[in-house]
């Protein structure tokens, strides 16, 4: 192997700070980066997946949803994780984007809190202890779902 960048990384065990569930379209990306880091989140551990919380929830696809949970086990049992933040995004391709809910953001909005709601509760019976978070990344801001 021939070395092509130098970085120096810790070496003490890793223990995370969340677990965050996250698509893998990049133009939320970098506002729920500064999001997580912004609420303390320093060390995530990420588990990014075309329409994040729809694996948890309308996929059909019982795959994507046993793929979620499994990292979410393996963050748990090797990084210690107590805590999982979901995000959905508005324009999702995966869910049909903006023009599924006829141009309507309110509706979108409306529609990812009722999959956030949904996706925490799955997270929640598979694994009781952790504490579960959902926010919803739009061309505005991030908002959170209570």
């Amino acid at each position: 192997m021939q070395r092509v960048f130098h970085f120096d990384t810790a070496v003490e065990p890793y223990v995370s700070d969340a677990a965050v569930v996250q698509c893998f379209d990049h133009r939320f990306g970098l506002a729920t980066q500064k999001f997580i880091k912004r609420i303390g989140v320093t060390r995530p551990d990420v588990i990014t997946i075309a329409g994040s919380i729809r694996a948890l929830t309308s996929s059909t696809e019982e795959y994507e949803r046993a793929f979620v949970l499994e990292q979410l086990r393996t963050s748990i049992a090797i990084h210690q994780t107590r805590r999982v933040l979901l995000f959905s995004h508005s324009d999702c391709g995966r869910y049909g984007g903006l023009a599924a809910f006829g141009h309507d953001r309110q509706a979108e909005k409306a529609f990812h809190q009722s999959e956030l709601e949904q996706a925490a509760k799955v997270i929640r019976h598979e694994f009781p202890n952790l504490e579960v978070s959902c926010y919803h990344a739009a061309e505005d801001g991030v908002w959170e779902v209570k």
